[in-house]
């Protein structure tokens, strides 16, 4: 495996990219929000990443508020945006971004009054993590400006965006303690849930939640590492970990954890990586994995970076594994 730095072109951001969002429809990365030094963005980029143009397309309809660590879901060619903030302020809207009319929708409003409202809705948040599964958003943890959260609700898709319900979910066993600017991953009906800070401590623990028994589950690690503002890359059977902080340093190492075995393994990897950050966003296209900006604590970054999985390159089609847990 090689580390690149990607040469790009066109109508590319003209800022720094630090807690954005960056979701693959087909080859082109969708790139949402997000700050630099002095504020928060709410426009859409795109980046080819066979061409490695970027496009800055127009949009209309109901757009978001600038914002930053929200999240960004894809189902069925639109990105479902929940939560996120801007200063002092935490949102718990849901806006959609069809992108192939390029239109955003608003469907849920967090100044919704509560009596007017069909369901409840969350808290507001940022730094959370979204999955979906069963046509439903699986929302866990995040921050609301006074303390982290580890609650988990869901977005029922199923009723179309004019009937959209969210649901807080009851889950078994020992939870993971509250956080944010962790990371969650899809493996079959499992929510692989990595590292993440209460704003004191950052965390190296693995949690997994099964989607259809509730039922959490701490991973036993032979080694670890304590993580945050980090990316997981699912890439075949492995997640793919990289950068982020530890609590005392922004990192720029590559640690490849095995899903079948439920440990970190070492990889040797050539070529010079990015340079050391955190709040970066990446995506897995075809056999290269892509990061896009970050910050290192001092410097906010707009470059993109590519990891060539080379002689590596069959792991995206290991597609026939199940997670091992409760």
């Amino acid at each position: 495996m090689h580390w690149s730095r990607a040469p790009v072109y066109g109508n590319m951001p003209p800022r720094g990219l630090r807690a954005h969002t960056v979701t693959l429809i087909d080859n082109v990365a969708w790139l949402f929000g997000g700050c630099d030094e002095r504020t928060c963005w709410r426009d859409v980029f795109c980046f080819n990443t066979e061409t490695m143009q970027w496009t800055h397309p127009q949009v209309q309809g109901k757009v978001p508020k600038p914002c930053r660590a929200h999240t960004a879901t894809l189902v069925d060619r639109k990105l479902f945006v929940f939560g996120g903030g801007e200063g002092p302020d935490y949102y718990n809207d849901v806006y959609v971004l069809d992108t192939a009319t390029r239109e955003w929708h608003h469907p849920l409003s967090g100044d919704t009054p509560e009596a007017e409202r069909t369901c409840p809705f969350p808290p507001p948040r940022r730094a959370h993590t979204s999955v979906l599964y069963k046509n439903k958003l699986w929302i866990f943890g995040g921050g609301n400006g006074t303390h982290a959260l580890n609650d988990v609700w869901t977005l029922d898709l199923s009723g179309g965006l004019d009937r959209l319900r969210w649901e807080e979910v009851s889950t078994h066993g020992k939870k993971p303690s509250a956080r944010g600017y962790h990371t969650a991953n899809l493996i079959d009906n499992v929510m692989v849930v990595v590292g993440g800070s209460d704003g004191q401590q950052c965390f190296s623990d693995i949690w997994c939640l099964n989607l259809d028994s509730l039922l959490w589950s701490v991973i036993r690690l032979g080694e670890s590492h304590r993580r945050l503002s980090h990316t997981a890359t699912q890439v075949g059977s492995y997640l793919f970990i990289f950068g982020g902080h530890d609590g005392a340093n922004y990192m720029q190492d590559l640690l490849l954890f095995n899903l079948v075995s439920l440990q970190y393994e070492p990889r040797q990897i050539a070529g010079k990586p990015p340079s050391v950050r955190g709040y970066h966003a990446a995506c897995l296209a075809d056999s290269r994995v892509f990061i896009f900006g970050g910050f290192n604590g001092i410097e906010v970054f707009d470059d993109v970076h590519i990891l060539d999985l080379a002689g590596a390159a069959y792991l995206p089609q290991v597609t026939s594994f199940r997670i091992d847990v409760e």
